[in-house]
């Protein structure tokens, strides 16, 4: 005889009927902010009239091929060590029932000595908040809940690369973010969060910054193992429905992208950079407002190059090297400069413009080279993919990838990279250092 698990937050955290139910579900239908498929989110677990809207958001980006959705959310209410499973055979919500996934269950209990733990489950919102939202956007669709105790986020991103393989599985990780501190605290916590989830430095991630910081843990180091990104939907928290900003709980919603975050917006948002880049440069003259309602991606804290070209000459060319704002802002800000303010050239009068042509690059984070002398330096360089920092005391320069199209030999390339940083081209010491990084090229044709 199958055991069905009643519902604990029916009433509470979301309406008991299915009229409501539904009408609460179809009010978050909207058009999507991202064309993409994912495998894996991560999604806010309050009362849906608080972060409904975001964890529909992110589940609606969920690929609707998937079979199996491995849903793991913190325990609030029962204190345990591991990973808790439940051996219920469904779970029921007003919106009727969904299966849970036994199989896999017996795998986790081999595989990653996870314990079935029904009282863990019994009163927990974390996961049974997801569920009506699945079943509004799935007709056919399994679950296996998992809920984390006290434990590592080693087993959690061990877990989503076992499973990750099979297409037929995707994953939620249910978290909050900051909790009941004043609007402007949480605001600056969950920012820092952000930046933390979306670079992967995720090394000093604390408990406090979110709920579900295990899950998110474990997904963040996932990314990072394969090179994907974690790209944000939405952040917010509940003062946006509740008004008080005395004491609020932070929500965000991420999706991950296989691949760069820069390769992504490069694939989606080219045509929309550029056209920035040109109207920026414009309004100087025309004293037009910029079009700037970008995607949340471009909220994120983003580093680029922006590169004018008159008659394949350059006109103009200034960026950064380290993402210290958001995208949108760098791009508006070197846009500007490159036309205006680069030292090396006149500023752009308005009858050029419409001759420029304008590239822009999307710069990865500098990585450290460890070399024991020139010669290593060398070799370790890899031509037409490398961007290249150098740095001795206060003198530094930087070359794009595209430089290798002009120079094409390293010696050379490095020579005159030293010139450029006002460095005698033979220069080496022990103080001397080199980054490298890559980019995302967005050439107008």
């Amino acid at each position: 005889m199958e055991r069905i698990k009643e519902s604990a937050v029916a009433n509470s955290f979301y309406p008991g009927d299915v009229k409501s139910l539904s009408d609460i579900l179809k009010s978050f239908v909207h058009e999507k902010i991202y064309e993409y498929e994912t495998r894996a989110v991560i999604v806010p677990h309050a009362g849906l009239i608080y972060s409904g809207k975001l964890a529909f958001e992110g589940i609606s980006l969920l690929n609707k091929n998937i079979k199996n959705i491995i849903i793991f959310a913190p325990a609030h209410r029962v204190a345990f060590d591991g990973l808790a499973l439940t051996g219920y055979d469904k779970w029921k919500t007003p919106l009727g029932l969904i299966r849970i996934n036994q199989q896999v269950n017996q795998e986790l209990e081999a595989k990653f000595n996870a314990k079935i733990n029904d009282e863990a489950h019994r009163e927990e919102h974390s996961i049974e908040i997801q569920l009506p939202i699945l079943q509004y956007l799935y007709k056919d669709i399994q679950i296996i809940p998992v809920l984390i105790g006290r434990q590592s986020p080693d087993l959690i991103t061990d877990i989503i690369n076992e499973y990750y393989s099979n297409e037929d599985f995707g994953f939620i990780i249910s978290s909050d973010l900051s909790h009941f501190l004043t609007d402007d605290k949480a605001k600056e916590l969950d920012y820092h969060t952000a930046q933390m989830i979306e670079t992967g430095n995720i090394n000093s991630f604390k408990y406090e910054q979110a709920c579900g910081a295990v899950g998110i843990y474990g997904l963040v180091e996932f990314a990072n193992k394969h090179n994907y990104s974690l790209i944000r939907t939405d952040m917010n928290n509940s003062s946006v429905v509740t008004g008080d900003k005395s004491r609020v709980v932070g929500y965000g919603t991420w999706f991950l992208y296989e691949g760069s975050k820069n390769k992504f917006i490069k694939e989606k948002y080219s045509d929309f950079m550029l056209k920035l880049c040109r109207d920026v440069i414009k309004s100087r003259y025309t004293n037009e407002p910029v079009y700037t309602n970008a995607p949340p991606v471009f909220d994120e804290a983003g580093a680029c190059f922006v590169t004018l070209k008159k008659n394949n000459n350059l006109r103009g060319c200034i960026g950064s090297i380290i993402a210290h704002q958001a995208l949108i802002n760098d791009l508006i800000l070197h846009a500007e400069d490159s036309a205006y303010r680069d030292p090396r050239f006149s500023p752009v009068q308005f009858p050029e413009i419409a001759e420029l042509k304008i590239d822009i690059s999307l710069l990865s984070a500098p990585k450290p080279m460890q070399f024991k002398d020139e010669e290593d330096l060398l070799n370790q360089m890899i031509p037409y993919k490398d961007g290249i920092i150098i740095r001795d005391k206060d003198k530094q320069a930087v070359y794009l990838p595209s430089v290798w199209e002009e120079i094409p030999d390293k010696k050379m390339f490095l020579q005159t990279l030293k010139m450029k940083a006002g460095m005698n081209p033979d220069h080496f010491s022990d103080t001397f250092e080199a980054f490298r990084f890559e980019t995302e090229y967005i050439e107008e044709k």
